[in-house]
Formats: structure tokens, sequence, C-alpha cells
């Protein structure tokens, strides 16, 4: 077990490198120029140098990367172009909104991707079954974007049972818990409806494949009902749930970005897009690098996790 942890870990070490050497590439890569940002109009060479020189844009790329590395191993990310502000901090502000929202959107997809993937997996060809896979492929069908604003239409301008937009006063702390879970219910469904349905196929396909295999046959010739059964289907079924849950949260917090713009939810997938539509690449650098790094981080625990639900896997 020990030297399964060691070899993943070791691994996750030039992952890590190459994703931090991506999303500088990329970044540099698009187009625009990130100082119009902070320049006027009429700039003159010496102020364009000048602030060239404060940003670090003067010199080779690659020399770039390597001041960008060194500082990003300090916990330094820069300064954004736009807000002026570290971005260590304009990402610690907003990755609390998403880690809240993304762990509620996980925990709804799990426990209906559980259910549905249950009952079709032990009602296969049943009316049950094709409700429940008709409604998995809807909701891996169904755009987040078109999802989150048919939801406002009804729940919000029609009902008007839930809030439409913003994250409540936040850290202000006059919201109550009741008032913030309002304010997340919509972007959550809208969030959980994608892996809700990933996570009932795959359910479903494991509990049908191992109701076929022959120890559940032992099982019942022995003479134990189908409820003393169950925990040995859930046993073989959660290091798999387990690993797709994983692999889907890391996906809600780095792939949120429409929902959040369209609830206007302060994550990190707000953040993201301002940063885009600004040019700013210090702030654009530093959330993908995070967000990247979230999700490596997020796969190294599932596959340490995942052996110790099922040893066979560390063997």
């Amino acid at each position: 077990m020990y030297r399964y942890i060691m070899n993943r870990v070791l691994f996750t070490i030039p992952v890590i490198f190459a994703v931090s050497v991506l999303c500088f590439s990329l970044v540099q890569l698009a187009p625009g120029d990130p100082l119009s940002l902070v320049l006027p109009a009429d700039a003159t060479q010496e102020q364009i140098d000048e602030t060239k020189a404060r940003y670090g844009l003067d010199k080779p790329v690659v020399v770039q990367y390597g001041y960008w590395l060194v500082n990003a191993l300090q916990g330094d990310l820069g300064e954004s172009i736009s807000s002026g502000r570290p971005v260590i901090t304009e990402i610690g502000t907003a990755i609390g909104y998403s880690l809240s929202l993304a762990a509620l959107a996980s925990l709804m997809a799990l426990i209906i991707g559980l259910a549905l993937g249950l009952l079709a997996g032990y009602t296969v060809g049943s009316p049950a079954d094709k409700v429940a896979s008709a409604m998995a492929i809807s909701g891996v069908s169904v755009p987040h974007y078109w999802l989150g604003i048919v939801l406002v239409v009804i729940f919000s301008v029609n009902l008007n049972w839930l809030p439409a937009m913003g994250a409540g006063s936040g850290s202000g702390g006059t919201d109550t818990l009741f008032e913030r879970l309002r304010f997340m219910i919509l972007p959550a469904v809208t969030l959980a409806a994608m892996p809700a349905g990933i996570v009932t196929r795959s359910v479903r396909a494991l509990v049908a494949d191992i109701l076929s295999r022959d120890f559940i046959t032992a099982l019942y010739a022995k003479g134990l009902r189908p409820h003393q059964v169950f925990p040995h289907v859930i046993k073989n079924v959660a290091p798999a749930a387990l690993a797709v849950i994983g692999v889907q949260m890391g996906y809600l917090m780095a792939g949120s970005i429409l929902v959040e713009t369209v609830f206007s939810w302060p994550g990190t997938g707000l953040l993201l897009n301002s940063a885009i539509l600004q040019r700013d690449i210090p702030l654009l650098q530093g959330t993908v690098l995070t967000l990247a790094l979230f999700f490596v981080v997020l796969n190294l625990l599932v596959d340490i996790v995942q052996p110790l639900l099922d040893p066979r896997i560390s063997r």
C-alpha cells in the first residue's frame, strides 16, 4: 500500500510540471495586448517600456516562465493587471465560493446518480430502467447554461421561490445557512445534472455486471436475501463510483465558468471569465494553474482512497 501511494505521488510531480508549462504557454499564445488595460491610448514608448518591465513582459518567454514558476512555488502568482491586487488574493476569495458550490453539486450528483444507477442496474430492461437511463442521458446532453436559464425563469421569475443571481452578503456574515443555501440551490442543481447522469450510467453498468457474477449467485444459493446481498454490491460499486465523482468534481471546479456567469456566482469560473475578457494574463495564468492543480490533487486523493475501499487495486 505504501509503495502504491509513493508511486502515485511521484507520478504527480512531472504531471504538475507539465501542467505549469501548458498553463503559461497557452495563455501567452492568446491574442491581444494585456497592457492596453493599464496604458492610455496615447501612451509614449517610455511608458510602454516601463509598464512592460513592471510586469516582466520585456524578457524572453522562457525567462518569464522561469521567474513565474519560481514565484509560483513561493505562493506569489503576480499582480492582477485589471485590479492591481495580488492574484493569490483574488483567487483565494473566489475559490471558497467555487469549492462550496462544487461540493454541494457533487453531493447531489452522487446521491441522485447512485439512486438512479442502483434502480436501473437492479431492473435492467424494465420501465424503471428506461426512465432512469432517459434522465441520465438528458442530464449529460442538456447544455449547462441553457438549463440554468430555464431554472431561473421557472423558480426565480415565475414562482419567485429562489434568488436568481449572486451569493448573498457573503463575507458580510449576515446571511444564515438557510439563506446561503437558497442562493446555491439553482447553480448547484445546474452543475449536478451532467455528473449525475454520468454516475447513473456508470453505476448501472457496474451493478448489472456485479449481479451477473458467480459470487452473487453463490450468496443467493446460501440463502441470503436481497437486502443481505445489497451491501456486497455496494462494496464493489463504491471504488468506481468514487473515481467517477472525484473526476467530475474536478470538472465542476474547472468547468463551471458558464454556470457561474449565468448566476453571477463569485467563484473561480466568473473570475476566469473576467480574466479572459480583460486579457489579464497574470490573473488568467494563476486561475488556470490553481484549477489544474486542484484537478491533479483531487485525482491523487481518489487514487489513494480507492485502495482503502478495494485492496485489490493496490495489488
